[in-house]
């Protein structure tokens, strides 16, 4: 049942490994099983993601609520708009690779749809970028974890 927990919370927008890790940490998992774990489910929704993207955003519309929140998270991720637009998709992988908020999976999908990135080298740009932040995230949760 934790295994489900660790992918399920590594799935989710802003959580994404860096919960994931440090969760299956906690439940007493193996750095490699928790890397596997956090990876796996951070990945999980990209090709859903990028493939649906667009018609999520039309349900989205309906509700000015949800939309609100769409069009802030559009704005900070305009921000970043130019690391991808210089780079590519060398760039979306270094997007995603950094472990910090409104930067990991989820954005690298946003970025990749408003660019109209394709769909198939954006999923292996974002899962590279997944795979390096999850080293980067493991690291020193590993580290503290030893010293308690």
């Amino acid at each position: 049942m934790e295994s489900l927990y660790v992918i399920l919370i590594s799935a989710l927008p802003i959580f994404e490994l860096r919960a994931g890790i440090p969760v299956a940490i906690y439940y007493g998992f193996k750095p490699w099983e928790a890397y596997t774990l956090a990876v796996f489910g951070n990945f999980l929704p990209v090709p859903f993601l990028l493939l649906l993207l667009n018609k999520l955003l039309g349900f989205v519309k309906r509700f000015k609520k949800l939309w609100r929140i769409y069009e802030i998270i559009h704005l900070r991720v305009e921000r970043k708009r130019v690391l991808v637009e210089k780079y590519g998709y060398l760039g979306l992988t270094l997007l995603v690779a950094v472990p910090l908020p409104i930067t990991g999976a989820w954005t690298g999908c946003l970025l990749a749809f408003l660019l109209s990135l394709n769909n198939l080298k954006a999923s292996i740009a974002i899962l590279f970028g997944i795979l390096i932040a999850g080293i980067v995230v493991l690291i020193p949760v590993v580290e503290i974890a030893n010293l308690n």
